[in-house]
């Protein structure tokens, strides 16, 4: 893979938009509408809502980081959208697997859903973490002779 400027700011505008629209997904999907969890489940719900927000800010400022550099890639004609697309599924992918495994395993902040049998719900999470993260290596190595363009 190159290591120009343009080629780096291709990959880290992707990786802020998939961590930030995975994280925004999470606390939509899982937080809010299903409400499953909160971000930290270890104390009151006042405390797991606080959490939650700032889980959310953070989410949103990723995503807008991600979309800001790529309006500027756009506007040097240096967008790659192979490339952008699969730094999108990489961010994506190891954003929910740090989330299953560091967040709900090792530091036990939640779980995805308080049930008896967690299993089924940890290797759906985990295994299409690791089926984005593969398809957005795809997608960046195939993407490896692609010309930028806007």
């Amino acid at each position: 893979m190159s290591s120009t400027p343009m080629h780096k700011l291709n990959i880290w505008s992707g990786l802020l938009f998939g961590i930030g629209l995975a994280a925004f997904l999470d606390e939509v999907l899982f937080h809010q509408l299903l409400r499953w969890h909160h971000f930290y489940d270890q104390s009151t719900t006042d405390i797991g809502l606080i959490s939650d927000g700032l889980f959310h800010a953070f989410s949103w400022f990723a995503t807008i980081g991600g979309l800001f550099l790529l309006a500027d890639l756009r506007r040097r004609y240096s967008l790659s959208w192979g490339r952008w697309w699969g730094s999108v599924l990489l961010g994506a992918g190891a954003f929910q697997l740090y989330d299953g495994i560091v967040q709900h395993k090792l530091m036990q902040l939640h779980q995805i859903r308080y049930v008896e049998n967690i299993l089924p719900y940890d290797l759906v999470w985990n295994i299409s973490a690791v089926f984005m993260i593969a398809g957005g290596l795809f997608l960046l190595k195939r993407g490896k002779g692609n010309q930028a363009h806007g």
